[in-house]
């Protein structure tokens, strides 16, 4: 079988398969350490995101969080939905755009975060503690460069 698609000789020669690779070792981690809460991983992140928003004084809508995050559109929906249903986030009417809702943490939703966040920055810290301080910055620089302004 030597006339295969494949445009490299080993798997472990392709970039794509071997962020996919990270990326499941990675996230399969933080499930785990979310779960005993009952919080998603993508919920976790929507929540980090809003704290961080609404520290830097965002005026905070879903299509904000949608490119913040990465997110489909449909999973930022779902996600703020569960997640103001567990009483994390709250929804009202923007003020100035009637097809828009303001998003804001609520007191419950902050508390979470703030147990979280310490969680999922230790697992990172373990997952990428192989890479030295300066190559971590470098590899910081690559992805910021490979995920650019794409709101994809």
């Amino acid at each position: 079988m030597k006339n295969l698609p494949f445009g490299f000789d080993r798997p472990e020669d392709s970039l794509g398969f071997l962020l996919w690779q990270a990326t499941v070792v990675w996230h399969r981690r933080i499930k785990r350490a979310l779960e005993s809460y009952n919080i998603s991983h993508a919920q976790f992140v929507v929540m980090a995101v809003l704290m961080w928003l609404e520290a830097n004084e965002y005026d905070i809508t879903q299509t904000l969080i949608v490119n913040k995050t990465k997110l489909d559109k449909m999973t930022v929906s779902k996600t703020l939905k569960t997640l103001v249903a567990l009483g994390f986030v709250s929804r009202v009417e923007h003020e100035d755009d009637a097809r828009a809702k303001s998003i804001a943490l609520t007191d419950q939703g902050k508390n979470m975060v703030y147990i979280l966040v310490p969680i999922v920055e230790d697992i990172d810290a373990q997952f990428f503690g192989s890479i030295a301080g300066n190559e971590e910055k470098q590899f910081a620089a690559m992805l910021v460069k490979l995920i650019g302004d794409s709101n994809e």
